[in-house]
């Protein structure tokens, strides 16, 4: 008896041993540092985070461990099998909000709850649901990380995020409160004394080159500062024991004609033309820095005809477009992000729309038309107004980065799915997430949101099935908008896109698909067929860009023939009669010639007599070829002549009358 005695007693010892040694390890591991509101963009997401530290000599296995925001589920999101930390080290987990996301693995894992910028309690447990840490988490700030002070453990703000690596020596209590710009941004004749106010207590300081002010820049005057040239003031206010505060910015246009409405974006060098770091120039590594799709901060102001800012906001940006973006001048996309402080920019430029604000807009270079006419594709595009499908409305605008003027920009409303649910009016977050955007093929690599395996199987029935079968149109008939596609297929083909590819479609939850146009600006150039030979196709040709199936197997269909040729001379004699294309060009011509002679001063890639050429040869084509699309149609579908007089008849003739005028 006295043996087991003394065999149960030393492995009691040694269970309260091994317990010990895993309590120790447990207790090594803590929060260490928190954002709740990140505005750090990677792959267009900027995820809150939780920063997990081992301050032990040795790994801990997590897997099981939980975390969560509520005390009273201390298992609401799990580690998986495998996850551990190492002594020393350091875990990831992103706070996404999205039950779809992987679990995550290494150093880097998905949790799908999201940490609440008013303040909350997050907790930290073992696998046996435990509580081994918990972090009590006051209101945050946007882009503020929280957490626990290298140097002391004291708890706080911290003026520069870590994750992933050492926390600050130092951790704040409070962010100092923003100054006040009491002299506003705009235009003025020659020179402006620019007054500011800073918080009690807290010294200002400001820079003038684009750069966020540190407390090594210089201090602003008591008095006031004068400025005699154009110039991108930010100021900050700094007091001790304190964040500083968030960067106040405003532009003074002094001695500038303003001539269009003006948008003026500052922010740090590093982020624009750093070889290393900047997004607007190649840079230095294998691949191009405007290929990243890095997204930074950028202060963004917007000043109507009338000189008025209506916006005045921290927002992000990123280059834009696909092979354009090599051009110097490249394209810009803008983005309102809530933790730069809104989530929405709180006005509308454009003509042709009732919207309230929007989420993101596009400064567009004109892309491939920057050498030629710098108006092609809004020209075209408008064309589309009235005619239920879907198009970027645009505004003739110039603009400046860091107090440089950059020059002509079309101001266009960015293709996503925010403006999709604007047009359509959905209104509910979970549904606009749902919304369906693709390109091209439909195929993951040309989706931009949601799915295209709809659009792909939807595609492949067409190209598989006979649609003069009722049961096979009807099943078409319920998932695409033919209107939508047949309108679509019309203005390419009138239009003559020779960038073809440039197809895009939308699907909003329980809705059809319905297609947009896009980047039209290759229009208008020749007489020749193109891009007709790619859309009128047999229905098991060679697929060239985009899916031409559900086109060419609804064009077998006889009733669906003459839709789509009745839409198309419809269109020939209400949107591409010359009158109506001339105002066109003339709305555009007006807005660009006065402002012309400084961008091509600033880019020197064109000349005004090049320029004018251009536009004239624009003109021409816009005004011949609509006349060649019926000629066009009847070879490309075999047509008869009693269907060329019974669909292009009174077209032909209306063309023709204006051809003599």
């Amino acid at each position: 008896m006295k043996n087991i005695s003394d065999h149960l007693r030393r492995l009691t010892a040694a269970a309260f041993l091994v317990l010990g040694v895993c309590a120790a390890a447990r207790a090594e591991v803590r929060i260490n540092e928190v954002m709740a509101q990140n505005g750090t963009y990677t792959n267009g997401h900027a995820y809150d985070w939780i920063e997990l530290y081992n301050d032990g000599k040795k790994a801990v296995d997590l897997s099981g461990w939980g975390l969560s925001d509520k005390p009273g589920k201390p298992m609401k999101w799990v580690f998986p099998d495998g996850a551990r930390i190492s002594g020393g080290g350091y875990v990831l987990v992103y706070c996404t909000g999205d039950s779809t996301l992987s679990p995550g693995k290494n150093k880097t894992f998905y949790a799908d709850f999201k940490i609440s910028v008013s303040g909350e309690t997050l907790l930290l447990s073992g696998a046996d649901a435990q509580e081994v840490d918990r972090l009590e988490l006051p209101a945050q700030y946007g882009c503020v990380s929280y957490g626990r002070a290298l140097s002391d453990g004291t708890l706080g703000y911290f003026e520069t995020a870590t994750p992933g690596k050492k926390n600050a020596a130092k951790a704040y209590s409070a962010r100092t409160e923003r100054p006040a710009l009491l002299t506003a941004g705009g235009f003025y004749d020659k020179k402006v004394t620019v007054q500011a106010k800073a918080p009690d207590g807290a010294a200002l300081r400001y820079t003038t080159d684009g750069d966020t002010p540190t407390a090594k820049s210089a201090r602003f005057p008591e008095n006031g500062l004068t400025l005699s040239k154009t110039t991108p003031l930010r100021i900050r206010a700094f007091r001790d024991g304190e964040v500083p505060s968030e960067t106040v910015s405003a532009t003074y246009l002094v001695g500038d004609e303003q001539l269009t409405p003006v948008v003026c974006l500052t922010t740090d060098d590093k982020y624009l033309f750093n070889s290393k770091t900047g997004s607007l120039v190649k840079g230095t590594g294998s691949i191009p820095n405007y290929e990243r799709d890095w997204e930074y901060p950028v202060n963004i102001e917007y000043y109507d005809m009338d000189g008025q800012a209506l916006i005045n906001q921290m927002g992000t940006f990123t280059p834009a477009g696909h092979s354009a973006r090599q051009n110097t001048q490249k394209s810009i996309a803008i983005y309102a992000r809530a933790a730069y402080g809104e989530s929405s920019f709180a006005f509308n430029p454009f003509p042709h729309r009732d919207y309230t604000g929007y989420k993101s807009l596009l400064l567009r270079s004109t892309n491939s038309d920057a050498f030629f006419c710098r108006l092609r594709d809004v020209v075209y595009s408008s064309l589309a107004e009235g005619e239920n499908l879907l198009y970027q409305d645009a505004l003739c605008i110039q603009v400046y980065i860091n107090g440089k003027y950059w020059g002509h920009y079309n101001l266009r409303e960015k293709i996503n799915k925010y403006m999709i649910a604007q047009y359509e009016g959905v209104t509910d977050e979970e549904d606009i997430d749902a919304i369906d955007v693709i390109s091209r093929t439909g195929t993951p690599r040309f989706t931009s949101n949601g799915s295209g395996e709809d659009w792909v199987a939807l595609a492949d029935f067409c190209k598989t099935h006979d649609l003069n079968d009722t049961e096979n149109l009807q099943y078409v008939l319920d998932r695409l908008d033919v209107d939508s596609l047949f309108t679509h297929a019309a203005y390419e083909i009138i239009l003559g896109n020779t960038d073809f590819t440039n197809v895009r479609l939308y699907r909003v939850p329980g809705g059809k698909w319905k297609y947009l146009l896009f980047d039209v600006e290759a229009s208008f150039k020749s007489l020749d067929k193109t891009p007709l030979e790619y859309y009128i196709k047999p229905v098991k040709g060679k697929i060239q860009g985009f899916r031409h199936e559900p086109l060419n197997a609804l064009l077998a269909v006889p009733e669906m023939k003459a839709k789509f040729l009745t839409r198309v001379a419809e269109l020939l004699v209400t949107r591409f009669t010359w009158p109506d294309v001339r105002e066109k060009f003339e709305y555009w011509e007006d807005a660009l010639r006065p402002i012309l002679p400084r961008h091509i001063a600033r880019w020197k890639n064109l000349t005004m007599d090049k320029w004018t050429a251009n536009v004239n040869a624009a003109r021409n084509y816009a005004r011949l070829r609509p006349t060649k699309i019926p000629e066009l149609l009847k070879t490309a579908m075999d047509l008869s002549s009693a269907e060329m007089e019974q669909y292009f008849g009174e077209a032909l003739r209306v063309l023709g009358a204006e051809l003599k005028q």
